[in-house]
């Protein structure tokens, strides 16, 4: 064997005997005893620390006064469940019980600082959500109502979303009959989109509107002659209007020449007139001086010719008047 191999296991043999001598043992460890129970006692300062800290956070040491919730049943409501107010924690159920009644008996801690916010006039609720845990809330409308006296009691709103379940369904069953029934192929509504629609196709077809109100097509044609022919005879009559506007005021109609005879007329009057203030003249001093009969006689004559004369006037004037004028009246003047 070569002396490679030879030294080669005599190195190994060597570190293997050194391997083998034993290790010193570690020096023990001074007052070890004294060490463990202090650790011991730190760690339950600690523990005691932290749930004193836990305590005091969660508001165990503060001052609360007593308020008690009634309601049917306490489902879903557990001791330490805060009570909220516009969101914020103001108190927490200490107890629950069955009171003398039979109803549910909560009592609740509200923390003095947080007790202003509960007024006498103020509304407790306890919601039920189909998720979620149940949840007591606070609600004060009127904060200048007197405040909550403490040991206070009052009942609970309850609002169950779960309870109105039921009462949705068969809200929802009802409204699907009625619309099955208001579907159906011989209902009111049915009937009524007919109509619309052959009230639509007449629409769409020759006489329009005008065939929907007359109801036929007939009908509506019997309307277009008939307007027809009132238009022809509106045209008629607004042709007699213009030729009896022009016959009786136009320039040579019947209203100029009647008023020109008016003129002559006025005219007449006037010297009827004067005539008569002379008669009257001559009859008062007929009056006064009556023994002179025979002049006044004599004055009176010629004075009853010219009242005749003019009074002829005034009827060949009326009888050219009655001549011109198409509404003829009978006039008949008599003498005094």
């Amino acid at each position: 064997m070569p002396n490679y191999w030879l030294n080669h296991t005599d190195i190994s043999m060597t570190d293997k005997v050194h391997d083998a001598s034993p290790v010193p043992a570690a020096p023990p460890v001074a007052n070890i005893e004294f060490k463990a129970a202090l650790l011991l006692i730190l760690m339950v300062v600690l523990v005691s620390a932290s749930a004193i800290y836990l305590m005091y956070a969660r508001g165990a040491f503060e001052s609360t006064q007593e308020l008690v919730l009634i309601a049917d049943d306490a489902e879903g409501v557990v001791v330490g469940m805060d009570i909220t107010f516009a969101g914020f924690p103001i108190g927490r159920v200490s107890h629950i019980a069955l009171s003398s009644e039979g109803k549910a008996k909560m009592t609740v801690d509200v923390v003095k600082k947080d007790a202003h916010w509960l007024r006498s006039s103020s509304v407790f609720t306890m919601e039920r959500g189909m998720v979620g845990a149940t949840r007591l809330r606070a609600f004060s409308g009127v904060l200048s109502d007197p405040p909550l006296p403490d040991g206070a009691v009052r009942s609970v709103l309850v609002g169950d979303v779960s309870a109105e379940i039921p009462r949705l369904l068969a809200a929802t069953k009802e409204l699907i009959q009625n619309l099955n029934t208001m579907t159906a192929s011989d209902s009111a509504l049915e009937l009524s989109l007919r109509n619309v629609q052959s009230v639509t196709e007449k629409l769409a077809g020759k006489s329009g509107a005008l065939g929907v109100l007359t109801g036929s097509d007939e009908n509506a044609k019997k309307l277009y002659l008939t307007l027809d022919r009132a238009n022809q005879l509106l045209a008629t009559v607004d042709g007699l209007a213009v030729k009896a506007d022009s016959q009786v005021f136009g320039k040579n109609g019947v209203m100029p020449e009647t008023r020109a005879a008016m003129v002559q007329l006025n005219g007449v009057l006037s010297d009827v007139r004067a005539s008569l203030k002379k008669v009257d003249a001559v009859l008062v001093e007929a009056q006064a001086v009556g023994a002179n009969v025979k002049d006044a006689t004599v004055d009176l004559a010629p004075l009853r010719a010219d009242v005749e004369s003019n009074l002829r006037k005034v009827e060949q004037l009326v009888n050219e008047i009655n001549r011109k004028w198409p509404f003829k009246r009978e006039t008949e003047i008599k003498l005094p």
